[in-house]
């Protein structure tokens, strides 16, 4: 089994401190279970602030966000999937997603690959794109990492499996603009737990998205529905709109089962 913990909130524009306590308090309701992995959002520690997150990035090894969540990693004897960060290597900045053992050592770094740069986004223009997928083998599973819009991209998933993942995560900060009506709203909250059902089906992982919920920008609201969804297309846990953390336990066997049975890695 495989104790996920996974998290949703709607973080303060550029109070760091705050988010990181934020995120703490939420973990520690859950010590007395068997915390194989945490999931952060996307960009929990700015929220989606453009300016604060280019103003104030962190350094290569994840600066004040990493220091705090290694601390938090060895405390409640987890390995943390540091939701994502703005680094700054070189005069570049790369949306990146840090990941922790439970001795709190960083064991992987992911920069995002695909940047949304559509209907309205701009993080191409500030953010260079990473070109490394990841998977990390931790001490309980092969987890393949990805960022928010990465989720459009099938062809990536398919590398992660090849090189193993078991279980993929995606912190998100997936939003629509305030002005959207209830309909749209609709319509962009169903597509996006369809794409969770699909990345899981298509490569037999357990899928997890820990995406931001309310408003985290003056113009836009994330929509939440931070999904924890099995090989099979169950949706196993969704938050839906709520500020909380949910805990499953997963069984992988499911997984080397059907991985066996249906080695999608291997098909073309």
């Amino acid at each position: 089994m495989a104790g996920i913990l996974n998290i949703q909130f709607t973080p303060k524009a550029g109070d760091k401190q705050a988010n990181l306590e934020q995120v703490e308090t939420l973990i520690s309701g859950y010590c007395d279970k068997n915390l194989d992995l945490v999931i952060i959002p996307e960009f929990f520690s700015t929220s989606i602030d453009d300016k604060s997150m280019v103003n104030h990035p962190e350094d290569e090894n994840g600066g004040m966000v990493t220091d705090f969540l290694k601390t938090v990693a060895k405390r409640y004897n987890t390995n943390i999937i540091c939701g994502s960060v703005m680094e700054k290597v070189d005069d570049k900045l790369y949306n990146t997603s840090f990941v922790l053992d439970r001795d709190g050592e960083i064991v992987g770094k992911y920069r995002k690959i695909h940047l949304f740069n559509y209907f309205g986004g701009n993080e191409g223009t500030y953010t260079t794109a990473g070109d490394k997928p990841l998977v990390v083998g931790l001490d309980f599973a092969r987890v393949g990492v990805s960022l928010c819009f990465d989720i459009k991209f099938p062809l990536l998933y398919k590398e992660l499996i090849k090189r193993g993942a078991e279980i993929i995560v995606s912190p998100s900060a997936w939003s629509i603009p305030k002005s959207v009506s209830n309909k749209e709203k609709e319509i962009f909250i169903n597509t996006w737990k369809a794409m969770n059902i699909c990345r899981a089906t298509e490569s037999l992982v357990y899928f997890v998205t820990s995406n931001l919920t309310g408003r985290t920008n003056p113009f836009l609201d994330s929509i939440g529905n931070s999904m924890i969804t099995g090989p099979m297309g169950e949706v196993i846990s969704n938050l839906e709109n709520k500020e909380a953390a949910d805990f499953v336990d997963l069984d992988m066997s499911v997984i080397y089962d059907l991985k066996h049975k249906v080695p999608v890695a291997m098909i073309d």
